[in-house]
């Protein structure tokens, strides 16, 4: 009975109305088999061997509308990915808005805060600068020699030093105050540091080359822990999850609890290449469930986020001092950005380690690149080298500056700050509304040159013309005085031939006169 209802509809339909009722069911019967079978046929990712997952967060669609942004630390954000997202902060730009001398050394980038730059020099001379004009605000002697960039937090400056007096190599750590560089307290390290400190809670963290890292009360400078390490502690240390990660020049890298600094795991490079066995000089960074980061054996490295387990390696052609730049952008996946002393730039697949782009700089890479939206700036270390801009995704050269050595860009997200071996300068993005305006506005300029030179030579040609005629004006004088000259001269020789003629005639006229009268005579006398 409960398929009369049914069946009555059936025949019902006409016999086309049934075909194309059956043939749709097979169509989606088929599709479903023709999946199904794909599914089960698709062979799985051998790039890399188990384990070999790989985490990653898709970016939003649409890029974050801010005016400005805070870059605090060394590295960006607390994974120190080197990543901000941005598309308002890209080439071609502006000429330079504002540049800044410091005359020493800048080997680490500025961190810039609330609209000011703050960074030291290699004699740890501490500056605030204004971000919008370039100017100081204050500045600050912290020590006699520093390397490394400080932190910003809740409106107080970290800063480290590798000397605290010239000749001393002790350093310290040094807690101020943002809006006019205050000391609030120092603390003496057992060794030099050089590592750009992060803050972490109520703590900043900071490692010293005694091979200790020291979590220190931020508020008043006491030691909350400090746990000792196999070795040197020179790069910066890298937060995600609560949890520390960090490396040494024993290569060593580990990993932390940053409430207690408990070691989770501890891990190494591999060591012997270039007659070293594979010290770590380079900062972390984390991302995608990996730790990312460079050793002096010359290779580039990827952890396991979780159990420190070593998910690959690629060997450049010498020691890999820089830290990497970690992201995922919209037009280019998971990627690691790198440079080595090879004088190579690379781009690396993040999940595998294999090369999706390379660049010779003709420099050596000592210092860790920076991505702005789709474009990675890195510098070269060299005569003549400077910093350069890749297209993430193809590797595209699409900036040049002579500026950079080192750590050469960060960003507000309103003007790329650009850093050289002693100067800073400020640059903005140019709208191709700017680009038609400074176009026209360099039209006008040339027409207006072009007029002025054009004026100039008319001017040239009147004056030369005035000077002919005044020339020719003189001449036809000197002519007309020459002639008038000739003619009066003329006219006295005609005057004096003249009176010569005149004077002869007279004398004949009297001559013929005297000889008649003595003619008569004489025949008077016969």
């Amino acid at each position: 009975m409960k398929l009369a209802r049914p069946l009555e509809i059936w025949r019902s339909w006409s016999v086309r109305t049934r075909v194309l009722v059956i043939g749709g069911l097979v169509a989606v019967i088929a599709g479903g088999a023709v999946a199904a079978y794909l599914a089960l046929k698709r062979e799985p990712d051998q790039v890399c061997p188990p384990p070999c997952s790989l985490e990653v967060e898709r970016p939003p669609k649409k890029a974050e509308r801010v005016e400005t942004v805070n870059w605090p630390l060394y590295g960006y954000d607390d994974q120190r990915t080197r990543y901000l997202p941005t598309r308002r902060v890209r080439p071609p730009f502006d000429a330079s808005e504002w540049s800044f001398q410091a005359g020493k050394l800048l080997e680490f980038s500025p961190i810039v805060a609330k609209g000011t730059l703050y960074f030291q020099d290699k004699d740890a001379l501490l500056y605030a600068l204004s971000a919008d004009r370039g100017k100081v605000e204050w500045k600050k002697q912290i020590g006699a020699l520093g390397a490394a960039s400080p932190a910003y937090s809740q409106g107080l400056l970290y800063a480290v030093t590798l000397q605290r007096a010239p000749g001393v190599d002790q350093g310290e750590v040094l807690a101020l105050r943002a809006r006019d560089g205050k000391l609030l307290w120092r603390r003496q390290l057992p060794g030099r540091s050089e590592t750009s400190p992060i803050v972490v809670g109520g703590n900043v963290i900071v490692g010293s080359e005694s091979g200790d890292v020291f979590a220190f009360n931020r508020r008043n400078g006491k030691v909350d822990w400090q746990v000792s390490t196999a070795g040197e502690v020179k790069g910066g240390l890298a937060l995600d999850d609560g949890v520390l990660y960090g490396a040494n020049y024993a290569g060593q890298v580990f990993a932390l609890r940053a409430s207690s600094g408990a070691y989770v795991w501890q891990s190494s490079t591999q060591g012997s290449s270039f007659g070293r066995g594979g010290p770590v000089y380079s900062t972390p960074a984390v991302a995608f469930g990996r730790v990312y980061l460079g050793s002096i054996d010359g290779r580039v490295y990827s952890f396991d986020q979780d159990t420190g387990d070593l998910a690959w390696s690629h060997s450049t052609g010498d020691w890999v001092y820089a830290a990497p730049a970690v992201a995922e952008t919209r037009r280019a996946g998971p990627t690691v950005y790198v440079g080595s002393k090879d004088q190579n730039f690379y781009a690396l697949d993040a999940k595998t380690g294999a090369v999706r782009w390379q660049k010779d700089l003709g420099g050596i890479v000592l210092g860790a690149a920076s991505v702005l939206g789709e474009t990675v700036y890195v510098a070269g270390l060299g005569p003549n080298i400077g910093t350069f801009g890749f297209d993430v995704k193809t590797g595209k050269k699409v900036f040049e500056s002579e500026l950079g050595e080192y750590n050469p860009v960060i960003s507000d997200g309103n003007r790329m700050y650009l850093t050289g071996s002693s100067n800073i300068r400020a640059f903005e993005h140019e709208t191709k509304a700017e680009r038609k305006r400074a176009a026209e506005r360099r039209r006008k300029e040339r027409a207006a040159l072009a007029a002025r030179h054009k004026r100039q030579r008319e001017a040239k040609a009147d004056k030369r013309k005035r000077q002919r005629e005044v020339r020719s004006a003189k001449l036809e004088r000197q002519r007309q005085a020459a002639a008038a000259k000739r003619k009066r001269q003329r006219a006295a020789r005609a005057a004096k031939l003249e009176r010569q003629r005149s004077a002869h005639r007279r004398r004949r006229q009297h001559g013929g006169t005297d000889g008649g009268g003595r003619g008569g005579g004489s025949e008077r006398g016969g």
